[in-house]
């Protein structure tokens, strides 16, 4: 019997991975068996456990393979690293633009996986957990990373030139955590659910610029 290889084995992982992610984007996690990947992929029962043990390894996997391949934290970083706390507003609306251009670009598939992931963290969030708990630290949402480092940079920002903001940094990071996830659902539906009132309102580009007038003007600025 030959011998199976690393790259064998990263092969099979890989395409079981790509399989739970076309299966992710027709129905929501929480509802997601094991068997509607081996379905998807084509494999035997015992060929799938001989890869992943169960289906929140598959998962765990899934959430690194999102993560790596739609990272933002190095635009943030480029983004932040040319800021000028002078002109601090334009750094706000460069970082929201940022994320408008990110949304666009992934496509409403990968954001209706986000989505669901949201739902099984509300209806069992015992398990999310534990699929989180599985990420190494670069393994993580890149949104994490762009929550801390916009924090870090507003209070920069307030400190530099002795603002007054209406609102603490933390009510403004909320703010924008509640906003990004709205503007996410309201694109999503848009494309996925073609009805009058709703198609074509929820555009990124014209949300996340709203969005950047709030928090400069949250902070103490004029837009």
């Amino acid at each position: 019997m030959p011998k199976v290889t690393e790259e064998y084995i990263e092969k099979k992982r890989k395409e079981i991975v790509e399989a739970a992610y076309k299966v992710c984007v027709r129905k929501p996690i929480t509802s997601i068996e094991m068997k509607d990947i081996i379905e998807e992929t084509g494999f035997s029962h015992g060929a799938i456990y001989r890869y992943y043990k169960d289906l929140d390894e598959v998962l765990k996997d899934l959430v690194i393979t999102i993560n790596s391949q739609n990272k933002i934290d190095d635009k943030l970083d480029e983004i932040l690293s040319k800021a000028d706390p002078g002109k601090w507003e334009k750094t706000i609306y460069d970082i929201c633009d940022m994320l408008a251009k990110y949304m666009s670009e992934v496509g409403t598939d990968l954001l209706k996986v986000s989505i669901y992931s949201d739902m099984m963290a509300m209806a069992d969030p015992e398990r999310a957990m534990n699929i989180a708990q599985r990420l190494g630290k670069d393994e993580q949402s890149p949104l994490l990373y762009a929550t801390t480092a916009t924090e870090r940079f507003l209070k920069e920002v307030i400190s530099k030139n002795k603002l007054k903001p209406v609102s603490s940094v933390d009510e403004m990071i909320q703010f924008m955590i509640v906003t990004y996830h709205g503007i996410q659902t309201g694109y999503v539906l848009t494309d996925c659910f073609k009805a009058p009132h709703i198609e074509g309102k929820y555009k990124p580009d014209d949300m996340f610029r709203n969005l950047a007038r709030s928090v400069i003007l949250m902070m103490g600025g004029e837009v």
